[in-house]
């Protein structure tokens, strides 16, 4: 009853951010409403994972600061964190194991948003 249904990413530079995420979680992009919006599809024909929106941030938000913060379920946190830094994020808070729980790492993406990506001893990523 309270599954996160969407995610919205606000970016500057949308092509950037798009190239950013395209390489690092290999999220697919569909241009959708007015230009320079997407929709983000983070899963496939089996598993639809949860639908994002990336666009530029919006006037009615006020202060134009970045308001996303998204967790990503990986595999690989090592993995992911090369590939943040290849392709311009940041790491903020690097892999912190977290007991009977898995492993996480934070970084900034080429827009300023904060991301989460956690390998979990739990819940296999899909």
């Amino acid at each position: 009853p309270n599954n996160v249904a969407s995610f919205s990413i606000h970016a500057a530079d949308v092509q950037r951010a798009r190239h950013f995420y395209e390489a690092v979680f290999c999220w697919r992009f569909e241009p959708w409403g007015p230009p320079e919006f997407y929709l983000i599809h983070t899963g496939d024909e089996v598993d639809r994972g949860v639908q994002g929106l990336l666009h530029a941030p919006l006037a009615a938000m006020g202060d134009g600061g970045q308001n996303c913060l998204v967790h990503k379920l990986i595999a690989d946190v090592d993995a992911v964190a090369l590939s943040v830094v290849a392709h311009g994020g940041t790491i903020v808070i690097p892999k912190a194991p977290i007991p009977t729980v898995g492993e996480l790492i934070y970084f900034t993406d080429t827009e300023g948003n904060r991301v989460g990506a956690m390998r979990s001893e739990v819940v296999p990523p899909s």
